[in-house]
């Protein structure tokens, strides 16, 4: 019975000194909504050769999301963000494909052509750190945050 009680103490404490011991930081790209409102996000990203956007995650007033796992393989990634309780949006000067519903879409050029939504993003630059998190803010803030923030959108096919 001593025996029995050592081993569940011994197990018991293994597990508080695990808990307990440094983690590696998670390595991912997060997206804080700092506003009063429900806000709807897309994303826009270079896989491999190929721009991608993806959309759409809802993220509630004051709290955050994680949107990409893992080490971030690019330095630039794009955001799109529509507020959905008081209206308007933070966006930018690059253009990706969209639609209304959840979508994965393979390629910027021809949006509306392929029968989607042609619509802007801001850059976000990671400086080529492995995680990143933005912050949304509130309407008023975003258009100051928001300058110059279009340093380098993704290229654009010529017509």
């Amino acid at each position: 019975m001593k025996a029995g009680r050592g081993l569940l103490l011994a197990a018991s404490l293994a597990l508080v000194l695990a808990a307990l011991l440094p983690r590696p930081a998670a390595a991912d790209f997060r997206m804080c909504n700092r506003s009063p409102s429900r806000v709807g996000i897309a994303l826009g990203y270079k896989d491999g050769n190929t721009w991608s956007t993806e959309g759409w995650w809802n993220i509630g007033p004051n709290s955050c999301e994680t949107l990409l796992r893992g080490d971030l393989v690019a330095r630039f990634y794009y955001v799109y963000a529509i507020d959905y309780d008081l209206g308007g949006e933070w966006s930018g000067k690059a253009f990706m494909c969209t639609r209304d519903k959840e979508f994965t879409i393979r390629g910027i050029e021809d949006c509306l052509a392929r029968g989607y939504d042609r619509t802007g993003f801001f850059e976000v630059d990671t400086q080529e750190q492995k995680s990143w998190t933005v912050q949304l803010t509130e309407p008023a803030q975003k258009t100051a945050a928001q300058r110059g923030a279009v340093a380098h959108p993704p290229p654009q096919k010529k017509p």
